[in-house]
């Protein structure tokens, strides 16, 4: 066990989606995976191992933010040994041509964060997606006949920002969305050899003002955790 999830060695698959909210993990490992197990209930972040189309796969609550997912993501790769890390989360869309319930990929993460200032002595690292995983993705969202967006997102460690227009700059250098979590992803990943991947559905667009309400976001984003499936099964 590690400090955090309570799982035996080998409890824990090579391929891990991690939802940030832990009812969404418990969605998914009960709506697409079979004969699942949950191994983790510590803290209230459940994480599950079953099997889709018989491939092995666990999903793993993260908490919201860079510093919850990061104590995650940690504990996966390096006291279990998981290689692949796709993140389905939510995220808020920056454009008017990006709606509520269209799927991004995350090729990048810009961030506000000072994690990586301080990883990094104060220089600007760029957390990015691995290739693979992202090519895999995008070839499988086209043949499901998925539409989705591919581009550079945001993750911010604020989510309440004292600023309220300060999105419409990260919007105008081409941004696509915001969230909380991809960059320390991309960048754990990077240090411990694992590959990494966010996909996420909009939940709310700023530009335009609609959102979701919690219980959609928990339930109804199944098509991005049906492509991150069937990415994991085409590997």
């Amino acid at each position: 066990m590690s400090v955090h999830i309570g799982a035996e060695k080998g409890a824990i698959a090579e391929t891990v989606l991690m939802p940030g909210d832990p009812l969404r993990a418990k969605f998914i490992a009960e709506k697409y995976l079979k004969d699942v197990v949950c191994y983790n209930e510590v803290r209230g972040m459940y994480g599950y191992t079953g099997t889709y189309k018989g491939q092995r796969i666990s999903v793993q609550g993260s908490g919201m933010g860079q510093a919850s997912l990061s104590i995650y993501a940690n504990e996966l790769i390096n006291d279990y040994e998981v290689k692949n890390l796709i993140r389905v989360g939510s995220c808020g869309s920056y454009h008017k041509n990006i709606h509520v319930r269209d799927i991004i990929i995350a090729m990048s993460a810009s961030t506000d964060s000072a994690m990586n200032r301080e990883r990094f002595n104060g220089n600007f690292y760029a957390p990015t997606a691995d290739y693979k995983l992202f090519k895999t993705m995008t070839d499988t969202a086209e043949k499901l006949g998925m539409d989705f967006h591919a581009g550079n997102i945001l993750a911010t460690d604020t989510f309440y920002q004292d600023n309220r227009e300060g999105w419409k700059k990260w919007a105008e250098y081409g941004v696509l969305a915001v969230e909380m979590e991809s960059a320390a992803l991309y960048t754990l990943a990077a240090k411990y050899g694992a590959r990494a991947l966010a996909v996420c559905t909009v939940s709310d667009n700023l530009a335009t003002e609609e959102f979701t309400t919690s219980e959609e976001r928990e339930k109804s984003f199944t098509e991005m955790m049906i492509l991150a499936l069937e990415t994991v099964v085409n590997l």
